[in-house]
């Protein structure tokens, strides 16, 4: 066979050749492959020119293996069925033995969120998986995805390249965070009660403006702005500051700083969607959907509790 690696050889000639052997006719084979007759023929001819000898000889009205056909069909049949079944067979995987390591971009947001139910879950069920996390913004989600990075993501994303799969989660509302003891915001201020208090934001960029100004026109008094959801607990207590950030994540400082509360907004300021995005190219890889389908119901999960949570003050 090494002669006919050397020569270039299109494989799809090799299936062609397999089942003209096996029906004994091109017009069988023709009709098997959705081919034409002379389309199956061409192939023949430059199967046979490859191999440098007939592959075929006439026999009453069909088509009968030489002694260099015989030879290459017992060779080239095994090995062409081993490919088909490869290629349309779904890849195994066994969560209890996987060695997986699935590289899962999420915002700061979600980070605290989705990432110690999802480990508890790996815990239990796929102990041997690994899971490297990368920090992801709407910003930087996109290139995350495209380079290879990452394999999924959960995050707010705008624009994506093609080739991502995305899946809405759910559309998060928005809070003011605050300590009662020091801020006298209440839980439900006027517009002037709200922008009377000093503020703290989150800035990817370092601005001192945020989605309140962006999206609800309003100009905060704002005291600090911090790249990172996670010290906004720690800056919160303590301090007549108040944060503006979305239910779930206050929800989540709330359960470790019982003393702060929320306050509903004096205006409407709609969340954007957060979403599961994975990369196309990965979509039905088996590990890749246990961990998007165990993500998809432990951010819903979150999002009930956070909702019934809000109820209370």
């Amino acid at each position: 066979m090494n002669e006919i690696y050397a020569r270039d050889l299109d494989l799809n000639l090799l299936r062609v050749f397999v089942v003209v052997a096996e029906s004994g006719s091109v017009t069988s084979a023709a009709a098997r492959l959705y081919l034409t007759q002379p389309a199956i023929s061409a192939a023949l001819k430059r199967l046979t020119d490859a191999v440098g000898a007939p592959l075929f000889a006439r026999q009453g009205r069909g088509l009968a293996l030489t002694a260099r056909g015989e030879r290459l069909h017992a060779e080239v049949k095994p090995h062409l069925s081993a490919l088909v079944a490869a290629a349309l067979s779904p890849p195994s995987f066994d969560p209890a033995t996987s060695e997986r390591t699935v590289r899962l971009g999420l915002s700061d947001a979600n980070e605290a969120t989705l990432l110690p139910p999802l480990l508890r879950v790996l815990a239990d069920e796929a102990p041997r998986m690994r899971v490297v996390v990368l920090p992801v913004q709407f910003r930087t989600v996109g290139d995350a995805l495209a380079s290879g990075r990452i394999d999924l993501a959960v995050t707010v994303a705008d624009e994506l390249p093609a080739g991502t799969h995305r899946e809405a989660l759910f559309t998060g509302g928005f809070c003011a965070l605050f300590d009662p003891r020091h801020a006298r915001l209440g839980s439900r201020p006027s517009l002037a009660k709200y922008l009377a208090q000093d503020h703290v934001i989150v800035s990817y960029n370092g601005d001192l403006r945020g989605v309140v100004e962006d999206f609800a026109k309003v100009t905060r008094r704002v005291r600090c702005s911090v790249s990172t959801f996670h010290v906004l607990g720690a800056i919160v207590e303590g301090s007549a500051l108040v944060a503006t950030i979305p239910e779930v994540v206050a929800h989540d400082i709330r359960s470790t700083r019982p003393a702060l509360r929320t306050a509903k907004l004096p205006f409407e300021l709609r969340g954007s969607a957060v979403e599961l995005i994975t990369r196309s190219a990965i979509a039905d890889d088996p590990a890749i959907r246990f961990v998007r389908d165990h993500l998809v119901r432990i951010a819903r999960a979150s999002v009930r509790l956070t909702r019934r949570a809000g109820r209370r003050p």
